[in-house]
């Protein structure tokens, strides 16, 4: 084995909360900074191109391609959890959609005992995150280093489709990330000038030129080092065998809501039944690495269109090679689009203090939301998400190694709310289509199909055919009690040296997709780092 390398602060996984970190504590010059990365440099041909998710979600030198465990609730299917791989992590492989949640999420988390975290302590952080192109106020950035567009491609059936939910009573809205949630309207997106920035384009690549980071790629982090009651370093496999690497102050995981419980446990932090389960001796018992498994459960509703004004015959033949010449003449067409066009956010029942439910309205249709290949005659689907699940699941090693991917239970449809939350969804979701704007497009409905009327087919619906929407979060959970992991500063309680910051400490999912809340995160706890570090001793 090599010797040991020493830096001020380890940070395990170079994924989007890992590069703002990477930036944030060497910018001053004073501490030095090893980013270690499982993956490689996040480069390839699709990667920049919005409409490029779709060949990346299934390409394994940029995605992890986790997928749970069979559950009855989702009749005993295995559904795919991508988790990007490589500099930049997800931002590499996602839908590019930037969404801060509902102010509530975060005064929900203060109320759960993170103190420093309601929606006034972090609204700064995301100030600081954005450039956003819109409108300039209170609650939006304008200089930070992550751009944030509004989706630019405005075709004909997407403003049928706002027009409609207006119909059904709903209000337009430019803008969910500003005052309020409620409403339709065009999605957000991290780009510049039609391309994917990922976190690494926006936070990593500033930073390394500076002489105080180090990245090191293709390095597995296989367990965390102890001595003297603390975490001392990570023992990591190189293509040129284990190292080790030390740091004088701490090490930080961002390995992401899968692999930061997954080494923790390898570590020998966790449950003591799992970790004796899977051969591990027990360093220091910490029953809440795993558990509060959270994530968003989708189903996609589909309709053939009766015009050809959808994506299905716009990306075949001399029509795509027309968009491939437009795009990389100008940046501009369908080849910018990612996942999401129109969103929406409706509340499904009187009382709530938010919308409950998020839609993805996409003028495309596809058989498989694993594979995504779009059907040969004109489409739409709309994706119908309950955006805060009170179900958990948990995710646990299966073994003593790293190559074993973990036993992911997402636990989806566990609680009463998220049934009905979900049915009302979809239900209004119908409601909507079936709305006077959309008269002149709206064919037949695919899925789940006219036959689908009672609670029952609904939900069966639901359960034969839903996916997850890749948010997983939760795992390493953030609070003051005895099943917290980390506490609010994120330092894994009753350790020294340790500390996560990544989706994993969320206490309570967003409502809505996860990315903005961790760069969030990241740009917080690079705050608490240093703070800590200027304390004396």
């Amino acid at each position: 084995m090599a010797e040991a390398a020493t830096f001020d602060y380890v940070i395990v996984g170079g994924g989007t909360a890992g590069c703002v970190l990477a930036n944030r504590l060497t910018a001053s010059g004073r501490h030095s900074v090893l980013l270690l990365e499982a993956g490689g440099e996040g480069r390839g041909f699709w990667i920049p191109i919005p409409a490029g998710f779709n060949k990346l979600l299934t390409d394994p030198r940029h995605n992890w391609r986790f997928a749970t465990e069979p559950e009855p609730a989702t009749n005993n299917r295995v559904i795919a959890v991508p988790r990007g791989k490589g500099l930049g992590g997800s931002t590499l492989i996602n839908g590019m959609i930037y969404i801060r949640g509902q102010q509530q999420d975060y005064d929900r988390w203060a109320q759960l005992g993170c103190t420093g975290w309601s929606f006034e302590d972090v609204l700064p952080y995301f100030r600081r995150v954005e450039n956003f192109d819109g409108p300039e106020d209170a609650y939006r950035g304008t200089g930070g280093p992550l751009p944030v567009t509004v989706v630019r491609e405005r075709p004909e059936i997407a403003e049928a489709f706002i027009a409609a939910a207006e119909a059904a009573g709903h209000p337009r809205n430019p803008d969910y990330n500003g005052g309020t949630q409620d409403g339709f309207g065009y999605y957000q997106v991290n780009q510049r000038d039609g391309r994917r920035i990922s976190a690494a384009d926006a936070y990593l690549k500033p930073a390394r030129r500076r002489p105080n980071l180090r990245v090191e790629t293709h390095a597995r982090a296989l367990k965390l080092v102890f001595a003297d009651g603390r975490v001392q370093g990570v023992m990591v496999r190189t293509r040129s065998g284990e190292r080790l690497f030390r740091a004088r102050r701490e090490v930080v995981l961002t390995a992401g809501a899968v692999q930061t419980p997954q080494l923790l446990e390898l570590s020998g932090i966790g449950a003591p039944a799992v970790l004796q389960a899977a051969g591990i001796p027990v360093r220091h018992a910490l029953p809440g690495v795993g558990e509060n498994y959270l994530d968003h459960f989708c189903t996609r509703m589909n309709w053939r269109v009766r015009l050809p004004v959808t994506l299905n015959e716009a990306t075949r033949g001399w029509r795509l090679l027309g968009s491939v010449a437009q795009y990389f003449a100008t940046r501009q067409g369908i080849l910018t689009l990612g996942t999401g066009l129109v969103h929406g956010f409706v509340r499904t029942r009187p009382g709530l203090d938010g919308p409950d439910v998020q839609y993805f309205f996409m003028h495309a249709s596809y058989a498989n939301a694993a594979e995504r290949r779009l059907d040969r005659h004109p489409g739409m689907t709309i994706g119908v998400t309950q955006l805060r699940p009170e179900s958990r699941g948990s995710i646990h090693i299966k073994a003593p190694g790293p190559d074993t991917p973990p036993a992911i239970r997402p636990n989806f449809l566990a609680a009463e709310e998220d049934r009905r939350s979900m049915i009302e969804g979809m239900k209004c979701a119908r409601r909507i289509v079936e709305q006077a704007p959309m008269n002149r497009y709206r064919g037949p409905e695919m899925s789940p199909g006219p036959a689908c009327r009672t609670d029952e087919d609904w939900l069966a619906f639901a359960r034969d055919n839903g996916q997850t929407i890749y948010h997983v979060a939760g795992t390493c959970r953030m609070g003051a009690d005895a099943e917290a992991v980390v506490d609010p500063r994120l330092r894994v309680r009753g350790l020294a040296g340790l500390r996560v910051a990544d989706a994993s400490v969320m206490p309570a999912i967003i409502s809505g997709n996860i990315q903005a809340a961790v760069f969030m995160i990241a740009e917080k706890a690079a705050d608490l780092i240093l703070e800590d570090a200027s304390q004396p001793g």
